[in-house]
């Protein structure tokens, strides 16, 4: 019983996705949407999830620019290139997740980022994620 209760609390939910990451250093279109259609995203949220519910994903959080009043879907491919000014949590969403999230909101979102803040930033429209969702 005491390796089983160590194992369980050495174990840590990794909020990365490796593919996109080096898609993304690479800048390689057809890795990135490769990498969306077959693992996870990081979203950051502005209130978690109910864990005791498993159809509250918690709310997204989204950039507004204050100057024009366009919304930004900003996504991760590692937790650790969230900027640390962004709300502090979390959620490791799948491609159907990405999808259905961006095509109930693709008339409000201007632009999506990935790793706005480096080390490999890209920019896409919803339109351009869905076709490599739908790719």
């Amino acid at each position: 019983m005491a390796g089983k209760k160590g194992r369980k609390s050495g174990a840590q939910l990794e909020f990365r996705n490796t593919a996109l990451s080096d898609a993304l250093q690479t800048q390689d279109m057809a890795a990135v949407a490769f990498a969306l259609r077959h693992g996870p995203t990081v979203v950051p949220l502005m209130r978690p999830g109910d864990r005791d519910n498993p159809v509250d994903a918690g709310e997204v959080w989204t950039y507004r620019d204050p100057s024009t009043g366009d919304l930004a879907l900003l996504l991760f491919s590692d937790a650790a290139f969230k900027p640390e000014t962004l709300p502090p949590h979390v959620a490791l969403q799948s491609p159907a997740w990405l999808r259905t999230f961006v095509t109930a909101h693709r008339d409000d979102i201007a632009t999506v980022f990935f790793d706005i803040a480096g080390p490999h930033p890209m920019q896409a429209s919803p339109a351009d994620l869905l076709a490599a969702l739908d790719a």
